[in-house]
Formats: structure tokens, C-alpha cells, sequence
């Protein structure tokens, strides 16, 4: 069962993640978990911070035909080398903020330095939803949610109607 969801504005979702050493049975079983919550959020992505883990993991699974299975990628360490002039606009949420979500622009394409599931050093391109979400995860390490990349104004609108919302269902 994986643990909860911090939400906002937990001062842990904040904090830049601690690098790994390497990748051995601790790290797999919390790819484990997080892979667990992700997919029953449903989401695209996880980064290990958002459960308080502080530790600079995350995983990414954007496929979007269900007739191929599963094809998570595993991220320790990763830090985006290059990224594409084209960006993509995507509504982004979080589990950590539930219920709130807006539009981000992002670039489309990033290249990424990171230790694979089996602990090797690997670089890859990700493309269209795969990089949104790889950026989203690599902003979560860095101590950053969705929100932060929103103009003052829209961030200020955005959070207002979310707390509104929330106390609403609270009253409920």
C-alpha cells in the first residue's frame, strides 16, 4: 500500500531531493510504490517527493494505448540535458494539490541524464506527454509544482478557487 500524498503547502514539497548513491533493492522497492500510487491515480508520473520521500526518484509512463501494456521508466538522479524551441501546452495537475489544474506551457522534446532501473547511466529524448511529464517529475526534485510556473496572477486566481473548493467539501 503506498503511503499518502503530501498536499500543498507541505514544506517537504518544497525542499530540493537528496541524490541517490546508486540504484540497489531500497530504490526498486520505491519505484515500486510509487508506480503502485501512479497508476491508481491514474497519472503519467511520479517523483518521490510528492510522497515524502526526499530522494531525487521519480517514474514516467505516458503511453497512451492501453492495448500495449505498461512501459514505466525509471528515473534516479535525472537532470534534463537539452530540451526542444517547440513547446507544448498541457493541463497539469497533482495529486498534491487535488482537483486544481492548468495549463503549462513546456518545451516538447528533452534529453535526459539519468541512473536506470538497473543502475546504469542513461541518456534519452522524450517526446510530447513523456516530456511534460519527465519536466513535471524533474520539477517536483527541485522542490516546484505546476503552480510555480504559472503567472503570478494565474497562480493567485487558480490556488483562490482551490481553497474555495476544498472548504466547500469540507462543508459537505
Amino acid at each position: 500500500m503506498p503511503r499518502p500524498f503530501l498536499l500543498w503547502p507541505d514544506p517537504r514539497l518544497k525542499a530540493v531531493a537528496a541524490p541517490v548513491a546508486g540504484v540497489d533493492d531500497a530504490v526498486r522497492a520505491i519505484w515500486a510504490e510509487m508506480l503502485e500510487a501512479m497508476y491508481a491515480m491514474p497519472g503519467v508520473g511520479l517523483a518521490a517527493p510528492q510522497l515524502g520521500i526526499g530522494l531525487r526518484l521519480a517514474v514516467v509512463d505516458a503511453g497512451t494505448d492501453p492495448g500495449a501494456g505498461r512501459a514505466p521508466v525509471r528515473l534516479a538522479n535525472p537532470e534534463i540535458l537539452a530540451h526542444s524551441e517547440e513547446t507544448l501546452r498541457h493541463r497539469e495537475g497533482s495529486p498534491n494539490l487535488p482537483g486544481l489544474a492548468e495549463e503549462v506551457a513546456r518545451p516538447a522534446r528533452v534529453r535526459l541524464r539519468y541512473l536506470d532501473a538497473t543502475g546504469a547511466v542513461a541518456e534519452r529524448w522524450f517526446d510530447g506527454l513523456w516530456a511534460i511529464s519527465a519536466q513535471h517529475q524533474v520539477d517536483h526534485l527541485d522542490g516546484k509544482l505546476f503552480i510555480d510556473r504559472l503567472s503570478p496572477m494565474r497562480r493567485r486566481r487558480a490556488l483562490e478557487q482551490w481553497r474555495k473548493s476544498r472548504r466547500q467539501r469540507a462543508r459537505r
